[in-house]
This record gives C-alpha cells, structure tokens and sequence, in this order.
C-alpha cells in the first residue's frame, strides 16, 4: 500500500515537541513514507500572545533545520510548510508570513474562539464548564468557515477540534426546550461550502486517536460531506515526536476510503496536484 505523505508535524521551537526535523525524516523512511511536509506553529505579531509557538526571530531557524533535512535525506520529499492560526483581523500578518519564504503550503488552523480560549488547551480545561458546547462549536466552525473564505490556506488543519477532550454539543437549539441530539450538520455544510469554493483542502489528522476523543479529526460524519461536496483530503500525523510519524495511517487510509476517497493532495510551491493512495 503506497501510503499519502504526512503533512503535520512539529519541532521544538514549538516548545511543546521534541525531536529535530532529521530525526522526523530518518523515522518517515523507517514507517515507509516517501514524502512529509513540517508545518509548526506559525509565530504570531506578538511573541508574547501565547508559549506554544515559535518567536518571530526563530522563523529562519525554522526553515534551516528542515532544509537541512532536505538536504541529508535527499530520497525523501520534504515540504516546508506552516500551521498558520486563523483570527479575524489577522489576515494580512498571514500575508506577511507568506512572503516572507518560499513555502509549499499552510495549514489553516482554528484553535482560538476567542482571543484568549485555545479550545484544545489543556490549561483552559475549566473554560469548558462555562460553555454551552454548542455555542463554543458555533463559533468555532464560524471562525473556520472564515478562514477558508480567506483564500490563505492550501489545507484546514483538524477540522473539528473542539471535541478534543471529549466535549460535543448534547443539545439542538432548534428545540425550544433545549433537549435533543445536537445537529452541527448545517455548521459543517457551511464551513465545506466554502472549502469547496476556495480550493481548500481538508486533513485527516490522526492525532485524535491519541487524545480524549479517540477519533481522527474530522468525524466520519464531516468526512463523508466533505467527499460528497468534492472537497480534496490530505493526510497529516500532527507529530509532536518522531515516533508520532504516520502513526495510525491505516485507520486514517480505511476511513477516507470507507467514504469514497481514493486520492489526496500533494503541493510544492502552493500548487496542488492529486495522487492516488
């Protein structure tokens, strides 16, 4: 089976992950790989607005250490990417990172609903008790509906990330009473809408099935709208280490076939090309 290349992972300047880019490289070729693309936490205006990313001045020390994999690993194909956040009003910074080298592609990438909520924030787990899951997946697909509109991103990372740590909505405001199966189809329809529309793909992350939720990202629910809609997959292992690398691809490949899919995308230079898998 010729497996899609990975195009999530991380590296230390991350400061949540460990393990240089050489390293991903050397366990991709192990696992069977032949193509894998970094895409660490973009910084942000501010190096100060959160502690998981890299700062400003480290963006170049960032492109050396994957082009120094490029360069010792020379049978395999190694993209140089970014997991760009999406917030409103942030949208020409975005164009300021894109210019700034010469990338193969972004991950677009909700993980704020507000400008101090990090859904998947581990340290933000009592935010949580708050909410009404329904209104945080509200926002949450509103914000990523928003950056497919943009047009900035060639994939939209973990589509349905809120339910991390095992939090989805229990209720369907449809009902006066507030009871009932939570429906967040008309959400997903809009959100691959204008996926569709803007030429985005969308990952299938297996990152999920390490977490609370025990689920790749996103649902098979999203997943078959999506094959439906003709919306295009690309396959990502969000490696935080290296043995992380392709972790759980055999569930990730069976899933996207199960719903129809027998092609992802590949990209060099922000041009997408479809392959079989």
């Amino acid at each position: 089976m010729k497996l899609p290349p990975d195009y999530h992972m991380h590296t230390p300047l991350c400061r949540h992950a460990r393990g240089e880019p050489v390293e991903y490289a050397r366990r991709a070729l192990e696992v069977g790989l032949t193509e894998i693309g970094f895409s660490d936490h973009s910084p942000m205006r501010r190096d100060d607005f959160d502690d998981w990313r890299m700062r400003n001045d480290q963006l170049d020390e960032y492109v050396e250490k994957v082009r120094k994999a490029q360069r010792e690993f020379p049978q395999l194909t190694i993209r140089l990417a970014l997991e760009v956040d999406y917030l409103p009003g942030h949208e020409d910074w975005i164009r300021d990172l894109a210019a700034r080298h010469p990338w193969d592609y972004f991950i677009g990438s909700v993980h704020y609903v507000s400008d101090t909520w990090a859904v998947d924030s581990p340290y933000k787990l009592s935010e949580w008790k708050n909410r009404d899951a329904f209104e945080v997946w509200s926002v949450y697909f509103e914000r990523l509906t928003m950056a497919a509109e943009t047009g900035l991103f060639e994939i939209i990372g973990h589509a349905d990330l809120p339910k991390k740590f095992g939090h989805r909505p229990t209720r369907d405001p449809a009902f006066a009473g507030g009871f009932g199966a939570a429906s967040c189809t008309p959400l997903y329809e809009k959100f691959l809408t204008a996926a569709k529309q803007h030429n985005c793909a969308i990952e299938l992350n297996t990152a999920g099935l390490r977490k609370d939720c025990r689920e790749i990202y996103p649902s098979r629910e999203i997943l078959q709208l999506a094959f439906n809609k003709g919306v295009p997959i690309t396959f990502g292992s969000d490696a935080h280490a290296p043995e992380e690398v392709g972790m759980n691809f055999a569930e990730a490949i069976q899933l996207a076939r199960e719903v129809g899919y027998t092609e992802c995308c590949r990209f060099a230079g922000r041009k997408r090309e479809a392959v079989q898998f």
